[in-house]
């Protein structure tokens, strides 16, 4: 079985949960005040983490599963902060957050 069978759902997630953050930190950077939420922080931690993850599933890296495991902290802190927010491309970007630390914590496992 191919790496991208076998982690296709966690790698799907992961790119979908770098294109949220991309284009919620994009949003977020044009705006004045986001007192109250570390967003746009998290989203680039975010996007950072995911592409590392998905880098180390693509090779099939030893070390996939902490990377996972990372991400899965990572993705959860940011759908904390991004709902805060309430804007709809930072409910969105939680939406997918959420969804990707639930493929990579049961790729952590």
């Amino acid at each position: 079985m191919s790496t991208t069978t076998r982690h296709k759902s966690c790698i799907e997630a992961c790119q979908q949960c770098l294109i949220d953050c991309e284009s919620c930190l994009a949003h977020m950077m044009q705006m004045d005040k986001m007192k109250g939420s570390d967003c746009p922080t998290c989203c680039r931690e975010c996007v950072q983490i995911c592409y590392l993850c998905l880098s180390a599933m693509a090779r099939e890296s030893r070390f996939a599963a902490q990377y996972c495991g990372i991400c899965a902290d990572v993705c959860e802190w940011c759908a904390v902060e991004c709902e805060k927010m309430g804007h709809d491309h930072c409910l969105r970007c939680a939406e997918s957050c959420r969804r990707c630390a639930q493929e990579c914590r049961r790729m952590a496992a």
